[in-house]
């Protein structure tokens, strides 16, 4: 599929159409059965030629074929506009079908023009790797719903290596994903994420465990840039695809193997990571002697979303899976690193100056002393009482955050903790008594107290985290482009929620971008590929 880019810009002319056989492409094939990429020309009085493409299931022993998609008709006279028109149905097939859209998003348009700008502004090895990415999603989606069963094991027995190849293309995405705007993006990402965790689970089926799975990093998509006053990072992580960590050698006896019930092991494996960072930073000019670059956090959104679809076909699919509910059953944030900065080695900036201290915990005492006294007649002396009352009120917070630096860079630090035990949940091991977390955990996405939103996810803004970070630079970089790091490492844990299980585990993983910072009075970026 690497060529198919390629093999539609050097299709025939009309008058050079082939009459005999349509043009076409080999995607896969199996000892019996193959897949192919089409094209057919037609031809009218009152228009130009137009071209339609369409993907079949053919059997090498049989004429017989089944058409499995057909693309809209195209002019064949544009090279620009055929790829565009078909890039945009394919993108536009993909949203659709996105699982786990709320009734907010359920109708979304995008214009063709974002498409047609975008192909024309890539190179050709760019534009390649991603319309193979895209039409390889577009195909999977076939073999999911549409196709019969043995296209789709044809699929990922043919067309998985190809998977690899093709999320090479992380340059485009970003540029991608801007030009069609928050929304499609969303969509785009959970359905891209719900073929790699099915990829994901399919690999770690085939090795015999989950246990030991190595993490896909090529599969944790992500893209920084500054647009508008704001440092903003994305990311996207099928949680099968993140690093797992285990528990020490020493303690060998209590790792944790593989969940037993199929249902809870189908909803942690269908399950995404998707991250924004937003850093609202100034360029102040105000002092003569140097620039002064702030930077605030705006504002944080950690979620990890189950890629299912509505509850109708969940309770389909829990009733095939022993009808056990796990619904509520998904990983939570536990612990966030991230950083921003002048890249390693620049010498033009004096910081970070930080604006929050370590951790000091409030400690608040409160003392009453009461004095009694009195008289009676009769007694031989007087009675005077005294008592000492006397009571500490601690503010304790499930989050903990700190801000720390490294080298240049300033790092913003959150660790999520057991309100009842005090144990930071993303560096728990079992074995240590009264430490567990596990029951401060249990329900939590219920109660007044809970730690995160109502969806699972964490969200953290300039109220949570109002202290900021400044960098001082000389003012002989006035008006020059330079550039900053922007990435972070993030974690995420399970413990169970509502069913009876001991099943736990910590993922993580890590991003590292860099974006360019123009110093002058009110900015200005672009993207540079991390």
């Amino acid at each position: 599929m690497d060529n198919i880019w390629s093999w539609i810009m050097s299709l025939p002319s009309l008058a050079d159409w082939p009459s005999a056989a349509a043009p076409s492409l080999l995607l896969a094939s199996s000892p019996d059965k193959f897949i192919l990429f089409e094209a057919e020309c037609t031809t009218s009085l009152s228009s130009d030629a137009t071209v339609a493409f369409s993907i079949s299931l053919h059997e090498y022993n049989s004429s017989a074929s089944r058409t499995l998609w057909l693309s809209n008709p195209s002019p064949l006279s544009s090279s620009l506009v055929l790829h565009s028109l078909l890039l945009h149905q394919i993108i536009h097939e993909i949203t659709s079908l996105s699982p786990s859209i709320s009734s907010l998003n359920s109708n979304i348009y995008f214009e063709q023009e974002s498409i047609s700008r975008l192909v024309e502004n890539l190179e050709e090895n760019e534009a390649s790797s991603f319309f193979s990415l895209t039409l390889l999603l577009r195909l999977f989606w076939l073999c999911t719903i549409d196709a019969p069963a043995e296209a789709g094991y044809l699929f990922f027995s043919a067309l998985a290596e190809n998977v690899y190849r093709a999320l090479s293309c992380t340059g485009v995405f970003s540029n991608f994903l801007l030009a069609v705007g928050p929304d499609v993006e969303q969509r785009y990402m959970r359905s891209l994420g719900y073929m790699l965790s099915k990829w994901c689970l399919l690999r770690d089926i085939q090795a015999g465990s989950m246990l030991n799975a190595e993490p896909v990093p090529a599969a944790c998509l992500s893209y920084a840039t500054t647009v508008h006053g704001l440092f903003v990072h994305k990311a996207y992580a099928p949680v099968l695809a993140m690093a797992r960590l285990r528990a020490s050698e020493t303690n060998m006896d209590e790792l944790v193997g593989e969940p037993k019930e199929s249902a809870l092991r189908y909803a942690l494996a269908h399950q995404q990571l998707e991250l924004v960072v937003q850093l609202d930073y100034n360029i102040c000019m105000q002092d003569p002697r140097f620039i002064r670059v702030d930077i605030h956090v705006d504002s944080l959104r950690f979620h990890v979303v189950r890629l299912g679809y509505n509850r109708q076909d969940d309770e389909t699919e829990l009733e095939e899976q022993d009808e056990i509910e796990i619904e509520s059953e998904r990983h939570f944030p536990s612990r966030m690193r991230f950083w921003v900065g002048p890249v390693p080695g620049s010498t033009y900036a004096t910081g970070p100056s930080l604006g929050r201290s370590s951790g000091n915990p409030e400690r608040e005492v409160e003392t009453t002393q009461t004095v009694k006294g009195g008289f009676m007649a009769g007694m031989k002396s007087k009675g005077i009482r005294a008592k000492v009352r006397s009571s500490t009120r601690t503010r304790n917070r499930s989050w903990r955050w700190e801000q720390e630096a490294d080298g240049s860079a300033a790092v913003f630090e959150g660790v999520l903790c057991d309100t009842a035990t005090w144990t930071e949940v993303a560096t728990w091991r079992p074995g240590v008594a009264h430490t567990d977390p596990r029951t401060g955990l249990r329900r939590r996405w219920r109660g007044p107290g809970r730690a995160f939103s109502k969806k699972g996810g964490l969200v953290v803004a300039g109220d949570e985290l109002p202290e900021g970070v400044t960098w001082r630079v000389g003012r002989e970089m006035e008006g020059k482009k330079v550039r900053w790091r922007v990435g972070g490492r993030f974690w995420v844990s399970y413990f169970a929620n509502e069913v009876r299980s001991g099943y736990w585990e910590t993922r993580c993983v890590e991003w590292n971008h860099e974006v360019e910072l123009a110093l002058v009075a009110g900015g200005g970026s672009q993207i540079v590929n991390g």
